[in-house]
């Protein structure tokens, strides 16, 4: 390639990664995809699939194996992929195929333990410690508003946690790949804590807002260093970073399809709605490329699905649980047309608030990223691509009565390439959080009227609690619902009305930021943990519920403890415990 058209494609390769990977890596999984990936209907079909390595399919076997053996109590599928190979993978399962078995495919614990101790490092083992280069216990500048010293101790603790998390992967999994299930990043990373000891792409961006905080500049770049990698490794950028992931990719993005308007679109994710004024909307859902249990939680997947009597039927139930996953809300009614019963999950046939409004701003950032180096016709393309998706905002999601923008729910078994009519019934009116995430960009949080608005639907949605914003008004016992509430949600909630200028809506906001610090600060003191989210109903109570359980350590929680503190502060003599 002539250097000046290499440098021209870097040049247009680093524009999108700049603003996808620190304006918007919030963006769940699946936004964008493959241009190439084959056409399937709307919501049925077989439609794509990604297959898994060889190694992963084996230790999906053993996770299965493994519940055979030890029963559901305290079982940790996840645990069973992330094992790594001490040798190659054809003796592994030879050695598994020989092991003694009862009629129910069990094997004995001690026998089942003997051979996981042969031939397998525990998992977690293919990740170790990394000293992070930019830490200091106090780093100047560090949280200028936080006067009171019992808060300011506690920031500093949660400062110190970055050096506990930060990890690089192990040499075998840069020597000997195809042993592991991790992927081989080459710079250090910042786990999220307890059974996640991979890099997750959506946590990325709070950890990285607690990293700017904490004035740890190297370790935020080496972090965006590493999902360039998977970019340009992979082709697009992962979930997280294990192989099991690859069939919930975050973005797709080559440099041809750069000049392309809506280079996001495909007949998968992209549909059309068509508004009252007949106007065309296109606009994105979330779609895995997967149609099988999935392997870090085959075994669940798989009793969860056993009420269907079709193949096809649970191929496409299986589709919804990736698909959900891929939107980082496994799981919550959300995505439930039934909302009690799960596997009446439809992730597939909604079109989502959030995912539509963060690929708006990745629209808005790239077009003002292309203007900044001179690239005319990119900012124009990405400009008109965001005055179009600002109208559907509007048009599609907006409901005027209850002051909020609400998920839109597909026509079951439409085509794809045909629009679909926009119908009143087919929003969803359920409260939920992300109703709210819209006001979290400039363009929504600059009109005054409309923050005013959204601000007061917020009060008195129900979803303002004692320790923050819950994530719905549903106590199904998933994690994404009542009472949970998480630490992104909060963020981009608070950091939207903040910005506003609004005197109403920035006191919200401060009330939510100071509400969120006091529930991570008293939980902190009550269990020396930080925690992946919290139980909003009750100041100092983590949360509950889901396929896990509760997991502590945490990146995205100790990113925007740190990030409410440096833009709110906290007063010398304003107390810090539950009132």
């Amino acid at each position: 390639m002539a250097p000046f058209l290499y440098h021209t494609y870097r040049k247009r390769h680093l524009l999108f990664l700049f603003s996808v990977f620190i304006l918007s890596q919030s963006l769940p999984p699946m936004a964008l995809t493959n241009p190439l990936s084959p056409p399937s209907s709307c919501t049925k079909g077989p439609g794509p699939v990604i297959p898994v390595t060889p190694l992963l399919s084996f230790l999906v076997r053993v996770q299965e194996t493994a519940l055979q053996t030890y029963g559901k109590s305290n079982f940790d599928p996840k645990h069973y992929v992330d094992l790594s190979l001490k040798s190659n993978l054809s003796t592994t399962v030879e050695a598994f195929d020989k092991l003694p078995k009862t009629e129910n495919g069990s094997v004995s614990v001690k026998d089942f333990e003997g051979f996981i101790g042969k031939y397998f490092n525990d998992a977690g083992d293919d990740v170790v410690y990394a000293e992070p280069v930019d830490f200091v216990p106090e780093p100047h500048g560090f949280l200028p508003k936080v006067e009171n010293p019992e808060v300011r101790g506690w920031a500093l603790e949660v400062h110190a946690l970055w050096k506990n998390f930060s990890r690089k992967v192990s040499s075998s999994v840069l020597h000997d790949p195809e042993l592991h299930t991790l992927l081989p990043l080459p710079r250090p990373v910042i786990i999220p804590g307890s059974r996640f000891t991979e890099v997750y792409y959506w946590d990325s961006y709070w950890v990285i807002r607690g990293l700017l905080a904490s004035k740890m500049y190297e370790t935020a770049k080496a972090i965006v260093t590493n999902l360039i990698f998977m970019l340009d490794t992979y082709g697009h950028v992962l979930n997280g970073a294990r192989a099991y992931y690859t069939n919930r990719r975050f973005l797709l993005q080559p440099a041809s399809s750069f000049e392309c308007n809506g280079y996001w679109n495909s007949d998968i994710h992209e549909l059309i709605i068509r508004d009252a004024e007949q106007c065309n909307h296109f606009l994105n859902r979330y779609y895995a490329m997967w149609n099988k249990p999935r392997p870090e939680s085959s075994t669940i997947d798989e009793e969860l699905a056993s009420k269907f009597l079709n193949d096809s039927e649970k191929q496409q139930f299986y589709r919804e649980l990736a698909s959900t996953a891929e939107s980082g809300w496994d799981f919550s009614t959300r995505w439930m047309r039934n909302s009690s019963d799960f596997t009446t999950l439809s992730t597939t046939t909604i079109l989502p608030v959030d995912l539509n409004i963060f690929i708006l701003r990745m629209e808005l950032d790239i077009a003002f990223l292309a203007k900044t180096v001179g690239e005319n016709a990119i900012t124009e393309d990405f400009l008109r691509a965001s005055q179009k998706r600002q109208k559907a905002f509007s048009s599609i999601f907006w409901n005027e009565d209850m002051g909020q923008w609400l998920d839109y729910w597909l026509n079951n078994g439409a085509d794809c390439e045909e629009p679909q009519t926009w119908k009143a019934e087919n929003q969803n009116q359920k409260v939920f959080a992300s109703n709210f995430v819209p006001s979290w960009i400039d363009l929504f949080n600059s009109d005054i009227h409309l923050v005013e608005k959204v601000t007061k639907s917020l009060k008195n949605s129900g979803l303002l609690c004692a320790a923050g914003i819950a994530t719905s008004l549903t106590n199904s016992g998933q994690q994404w619902d009542f009472p949970n509430g998480w630490a992104p949600l909060q963020h981009m909630i608070v950091e939207g009305l903040s910005k506003s200028a609004s005197m109403e809506a920035r006191a919200v906001a401060k009330d939510i930021a100071e509400r969120w610090i006091k529930t991570n600060y008293v939980a902190y003191k009550k269990t020396g943990a930080m925690h992946e989210k919290y139980d909003v109903e009750k100041c100092g109570e983590f949360g509950g519920g889901g396929e896990y359980t509760p997991q502590t350590g945490f990146g995205w929680s100790n990113g925007v403890v740190l990030a409410f503190l440096e833009e709110f502060g906290w007063p010398k003599d304003k107390k810090i415990d539950c009132d």
